[in-house]
């Protein structure tokens, strides 16, 4: 995933940023055998993950300088997610210090599976731990 920022969670997955611009922000995700359920659809929690981290981008396409944090989350999963998924996020409000986004995700036939909203706190990034790599702290 080309981004701004590293996370090596979101590379470990195979996100991939296909748009990031204006307060909108598109990635697609294929999930693998093991990224899967009992039922052999999308696990919930990569799930969630694509969405958290769509909402963040989305978030950060207005002020790619700063880092995004989770605050809170609130997912709807309303069908099962086959084949490769995408995620369409886009900015609802920006207040000074925190984001309101949103996500959808539709799987590889083109079916709403499931819906995010989210409350972000952007702050300046922090230096990794492990690195001398400008990161944010999960998003």
């Amino acid at each position: 995933m080309d981004l701004s920022v590293r996370i090596p969670f979101v590379e470990l997955l195979g996100f991939e940023l296909l748009e990031m611009a204006d307060g909108q922000a598109r990635l697609a995700y294929t999930p693998a055998p093991e990224h899967l359920n009992s039922f052999d659809v999308t696990h919930g929690g990569a799930s969630m993950t694509l969405m958290d981290v769509a909402m963040a981008h989305a978030a950060r396409s207005v002020e790619p300088d700063m880092g995004c944090v989770t605050i809170e989350m609130k997912t709807s999963f309303m069908q099962p997610a086959v084949g490769r998924l995408e995620a369409v996020a886009s900015l609802l409000h920006r207040p000074a210090t925190m984001a309101l986004p949103d996500a959808k995700v539709f799987d590889s036939t083109g079916r709403l599976c499931f819906h995010a909203t989210g409350t972000f706190n952007s702050l300046p990034r922090l230096a990794s731990a492990t690195s001398n790599v400008p990161t944010t702290p999960h998003n």
